[in-house]
């Protein structure tokens, strides 16, 4: 055998990113949470001290009791449903991957805190290269190019850095699509849906605009194709992603629709809004309505209550006579397999 003057075998750190969660769900850890994401800037994109203002002033106060009190409606007892989802998650892609590699879950908002999940990886670890995987389909700079430049910024300030490889955005990736459409296919054979709502996180126009220099939503179609100048667009690639998974799901389409929820403030949102599309839906006649939600890998705050429990009694409050929620990919078989080809590529 050849002594290689070699002592330690090497190890590959993996860390999925997502935004995060606060520690419960008493107002002041709520609080504590706001904060820390809204005064972000890569969040809302305004001059720091115009940030602070409003953000500590007239957001956070106001804000802080109704988001504990929706985050109490949907709290389990392991804790918050996205870090429990996460969590498994991470053990489930752990399992596949194999001891070479070392998988941790890290939120870029709260506890496990990025920070610390890197100083494990790289000082009590030892791991010789680092994997970023912001699980986020579709890019947008305010969750996965925040994620991204916080993990620089840590990295910028460690004497040794790794290699480091970031998984960029799978808005049309087969694995993940699949996973996310053979989810739906089980459960639309049985629910027998009128139309199928994909509902994607919001953001503000001048997010999309700013992401394309411009050049996004200028015109009505322009988020009807992916071309170089919008390929960063966020609403562009939330298409994308509906027309894939209407194509998987064989759904022509008369039988979907694309819309965006989540708004806060008063600002232009991307359009069309989930509780404006509602209405029009059950105008045209629609009483059995199916949705999912493809910008979320993981169910959470958004998934569970804004649209389990909200858009849902919105629906009825309508005249709707049935509504269902397709859950996210969280730990299945198919996405966990996805996931390992995206690290693994």
């Amino acid at each position: 055998m050849i002594d290689t003057g070699i002592n330690f075998v090497a190890r590959t750190g993996v860390l999925l990113v997502n935004v995060g969660t606060p520690r419960s769900t008493s107002v002041s850890d709520v609080r504590r949470y706001l904060r820390e994401f809204l005064t972000d800037g890569r969040v809302l994109t305004i001059p720091w001290i115009l940030r602070w203002i409003l953000v500590n002033v007239i957001i956070v106060p106001f804000r802080a009791p109704k988001s504990a009190h929706a985050y109490k409606s949907i709290w389990t007892e392991k804790g918050s449903p996205l870090l429990v989802n996460g969590q498994e998650l991470a053990a489930a892609l752990q399992g596949h991957l194999g001891s070479k590699y070392l998988v941790r879950l890290a939120m870029r908002y709260g506890s496990p805190s990025l920070d610390t999940t890197i100083g494990e990886l790289l000082d009590h670890h030892k791991v010789d290269e680092l994997i970023v995987v912001p699980l986020y389909p579709q890019y947008s700079s305010s969750a996965t190019g925040s994620g991204i430049a916080r993990v620089k910024e840590i990295l910028s300030q460690r004497t040794v850095i790794p290699a480091v490889r970031i998984v960029g955005d799978f808005f049309a990736d087969e694995g993940f699509i699949s996973a996310q459409g053979d989810l739906a296919r089980d459960r639309l054979a049985a629910f027998k849906a009128d139309h199928v709502l994909m509902s994607y996180h919001g953001l503000p126009e001048s997010h999309v605009k700013d992401s394309t220099g411009g050049y996004c939503l200028t015109e009505a179609n322009c988020c009807k194709q992916l071309t170089t100048k919008n390929r960063f667009c966020y609403r562009a690639q939330c298409f994308a992603t509906s027309r894939r998974l209407a194509s998987y799901l064989a759904l022509p389409e008369s039988q979907y629709s694309v819309s965006f929820q989540s708004r806060l403030g008063r600002t232009p949102w991307i359009k069309p809004y989930t509780d404006k599309i509602l209405s029009e839906l059950r105008s045209r006649g629609v009483t059995r309505l199916a949705v999912v939600v493809p910008s979320f890998v993981s169910d959470c705050l958004e998934t569970i209550e804004e649209i389990g429990d909200r858009a849902r009694s919105d629906w009825k409050a309508l005249g709707g006579e049935d509504f269902l929620l397709i859950p996210c990919v969280n730990s299945d078989p198919r996405w966990v397999k996805a996931l390992a080809n995206l690290v693994l590529d």
